[in-house]
């Protein structure tokens, strides 16, 4: 495995019953990138952050992550935020961040009351009682708090408003460890094209675009047209 090979996945298959989420997918992710992982929903993304955070065991293939198959070892080096809230609503901002920190060393509680204050969140405030963007602020608080190898957003965006999104972005730009990899799952290319230097499309389970931004886009198109023209070629051949 190259020092700078974070996560290789080769051959990678997985199959739920007759249908196939990921098929015989091979790819490889640098150190200190930030990568747009894209596709339609039912493309297999969802799978690959499963297996890559441990989620998920039965498939077929090769998986490392910083040279180890995904583990117990593998979960302490990634901080992963689902799509859906894995915390309780009674619970209060600083009632999340002794959570977190009991089950992670490489957490910084003080980093994460500082930046309690910074984006306006009280911390004994109930999580039922604050609005969908300080629900996703919090929970990004306590992503990038850690000091992770990999960075694992599964549609930190989702059901955001305009102005909420601008903060999670900057919270993330501005909090990441310098050679750290995110890897962020989203459905709005155009309003985060801009953070990506690295972008990797799957299709039916399988790769079908995995380069740097600068190379897709060294045609004048932007990120999200060759999206649109990568799926409609993959929908045509299917």
């Amino acid at each position: 495995m190259d020092n700078n090979e974070l996560v290789i996945c080769q051959g990678l298959t997985k199959n739920y019953g007759k249908k196939t989420a990921l098929n015989n997918l091979n790819l490889t992710l640098g150190r200190g990138q930030f990568i747009g992982l894209l596709g339609p929903n039912g493309s297999g993304k969802s799978s690959l952050i499963k297996i890559l955070t441990g989620l998920i065991h039965d498939y077929s293939g090769e998986v490392l992550i910083d040279g180890e198959v995904p583990g117990p070892s593998t979960k302490a080096k990634i901080a992963y935020l689902p799509e859906k809230s894995y915390l309780a609503d009674w619970m209060r901002a600083i009632d999340a961040i002794k959570y977190i920190a009991d089950f992670y060393p490489d957490f910084d509680r003080d980093k994460a009351m500082r930046m309690l204050d910074t984006f306006g969140l009280q911390p004994k405030q109930k999580i039922k009682s604050m609005s969908k963007g300080m629900q996703e602020k919090l929970q990004l608080i306590l992503v990038m708090c850690r000091n992770a190898k990999l960075y694992i957003f599964d549609e930190p965006l989702s059901g955001v408003d305009p102005a909420a999104r601008d903060g999670i972005l900057d919270i993330i730009m501005k909090n990441h460890p310098k050679d750290s990899t995110m890897l962020i799952s989203t459905h709005l290319i155009h309003d985060v094209e801009s953070i990506f230097d690295h972008a990797l499309m799957i299709g039916q389970g399988k790769v079908l675009l995995n380069s740097s931004v600068d190379d897709i886009c060294s045609s004048g198109k932007t990120l999200e047209d060759v999206f649109k023209e990568v799926f409609k070629y993959a929908w045509q051949i299917d």
